[in-house]
């Protein structure tokens, strides 16, 4: 079937705890031939582990903050998983009855894929009772309570094992890796799918206390390099780069009527570029303002031309 797998944060503080169980135990729930690891040594976890029932295994590699990198938990599960269908997501991501369903219908089409979506959030602060019915009740109370994240970068991504063998050593928690995945699909030929109108996933609300000082993933230096090591902004894709979409019934390449223009001339084009000066250019030429910019800071050294913000898209934690 498939294999889930995720490096929660440390099992330390109560509410991150709670939200971590809670997506934990909504993915097992999700059938038998589901499988899911746990990766890492954060405080708790191996305690939450045994108590979920679910293999905990080691990561070697950290960034020099002490986040795990995201080449080595990927390698991992390739050679840990049963499964040929893999599925990366974030430890605090509930999944509901529509997840399994809608990946069936994407393997069963194409040898080489990425599944990728938009996000509910949704504060949730009870540890959830998982009975006849949870599922509905959970939809209710996100669609008149929660709200729908704004469309950068994705909290999952389904793919076959054999993908994704050569990544970057990026620093989870941090913006851009998630966006590089979606650009690395479309450099490489495969569909990029958007399942935003399929497939459910809530993302329970926390705070970034979990990362050094505090400050929201985007704004950590790291999050800088994960974006060198990706090649540039040029690779920051989004959710409006996939070139095919996964809706209510049926899965079909894009309409020329649902892309936005003229980002699709430039994803094209980057995307058979590939990082480098080219594509540099081609993104220059797409966006004057961060052009000029570039010619500042290229002109005056140190001075500070652009910063990563929400803007450019980055893993949502």
């Amino acid at each position: 079937m498939i294999t889930l797998f995720s490096a929660p944060k440390p099992f330390v503080e109560e509410h991150i705890a709670r939200i971590q169980t809670n997506a934990i135990r909504s993915w097992l729930g999700l059938g038998a031939g589901i499988e899911v690891l746990l990766l890492g040594e954060e405080p708790g976890l191996a305690q939450a582990a045994r108590e979920l029932n679910v293999p905990l295994v080691p990561v070697r590699s950290r960034a020099p903050s002490g986040a795990p990198l995201i080449d080595e938990l990927f390698g991992i599960a390739r050679e840990a998983s049963r499964h040929s269908v893999l599925t990366y997501l974030n430890a605090d991501i509930i999944l509901l009855d529509d997840f399994l369903p809608a990946v069936s219908m994407v393997q069963g089409r194409f040898s080489e894929f990425l599944i990728v979506g938009n996000r509910w959030d949704f504060a949730l602060h009870e540890e959830l009772e998982f009975h006849e019915g949870w599922q509905e009740a959970m939809r209710q109370r996100f669609q008149e309570h929660g709200r729908m994240h704004p469309p950068m970068g994705s909290d999952y991504f389904v793919y076959r094992k054999g993908q994704f063998a050569d990544m970057p050593p990026f620093a989870l928690g941090r913006a851009g890796w998630d966006n590089w995945m979606m650009y690395k699909a479309r450099h490489e030929g495969w569909p990029l799918i958007d399942a935003s109108e399929r497939i459910t996933v809530v993302h329970q609300d926390h705070d970034y206390g979990h990362l050094p000082g505090g400050r929201p993933h985007y704004r950590h230096p790291e999050s800088g390099r994960n974006i060198e090591l990706a090649g540039g902004y040029e690779t920051m894709f989004r959710l409006c780069d996939a070139d095919w979409v996964l809706g209510a019934s049926d899965l079909r390449k894009k309409r020329l009527t649902e892309w936005s223009w003229p980002r699709k001339i430039e994803a094209d084009l980057i995307s058979a570029i590939g990082p480098g000066n080219l594509a540099r250019l081609v993104r220059m030429s797409f966006h004057p303002r961060d052009a000029l910019a570039y010619l500042r800071q290229k002109m005056f050294g140190n001075r500070k031309s652009h910063s990563i913000g929400r803007g450019d898209g980055g893993v949502s934690t």
